[in-house]
């Protein structure tokens, strides 16, 4: 009886303190594939300071990110490539229009091992294969294609364009040598080995400028953890991680 008094003690002892214990939050994060090293680093910089929060990262092209929240995908913190895909989420009230902010700023380069002088788009027509993320969802790719009718290539080119599912895939195409160049980000570029190399950086005139905003969505606008890493994404810490991997802020 003593014993069986003894377990249940231990037992309730060990259910109190269960239900004392503060829950482990959960922070959703869907965040443009360019984005991945940074944002690596500042989740664990976040993480280090709040312990109690789990952070679950979700990468890849922007329009598939923003399709998977429309379509009811955990997330409570979206960082897109581009403006439309963040526009896309406020027109059908899935982010908190209040917290939409820009994060960071980057641009457009061509990059690949092709030994031809390559010295703008123009050049583009002495090459075979070309990668560029999907337009359809890749903002890389939609900033290029706007770039290559403002030059007067798009239709030179079209036939020599290797689709990939994002900018981090056309980047590997390009770094493997599977196409004779590829349309990255600077930042992508400064990752890439030492046989592939930045060709040209594609003049802002020729399309939007590369502009990465961010918002809380509707679910996350409400968690608290939401809301301080997102004012830590504002943070002086977090552009410092920004410049370290060659984004300007500005």
């Amino acid at each position: 009886m003593k014993r069986f008094v003894t377990s249940l003690a231990m037992a309730l002892c060990i259910t109190l303190l269960a239900v004392s214990a503060p829950l482990a939050g959960e922070l959703n994060l869907s965040v443009a594939a360019s984005l991945r090293e940074t944002m690596n680093e500042l989740a664990d910089a976040f993480a280090k300071k709040h312990p109690d929060v789990n952070i679950l990262k979700n990468y890849g092209a922007s329009g598939a990110l923003a399709k998977q929240i429309e379509s009811g995908a955990p997330t409570d913190l979206f960082l897109s490539a581009n403006v439309e895909w963040m526009d896309y989420l406020k027109e059908r009230r899935l982010v908190e229009p209040s917290s939409i902010g820009t994060f960071a700023y980057n641009t457009l380069v061509f990059a690949g091992t092709t030994t031809q002088k390559i010295a703008g788009l123009k050049d583009l027509v002495k090459l075979q294969r070309i990668a560029i993320g999907s337009p359809k969802s890749v903002p890389a790719g939609e900033y290029a294609l706007e770039g290559f009718r403002k030059a007067g290539v798009e239709k030179e080119l079209s036939g020599k364009l290797v689709m990939a599912k994002d900018v981090r895939e056309a980047m590997k195409y390009a770094e493997l040598g599977e196409v004779d160049g590829a349309f990255v980000y600077r930042t992508d570029a400064l990752l890439l080995g030492r046989q592939t190399k930045i060709l040209f950086t594609v003049p802002e005139g020729l399309h939007d400028r590369v502009t990465y905003p961010m918002a809380l969505t509707i679910t996350g606008a409400k968690k608290g953890e939401a809301q301080e890493f997102l004012r830590f994404l504002r943070s002086a810490e977090a552009k410092n991680v920004l410049a370290k991997y060659g984004f300007p802020t500005k």
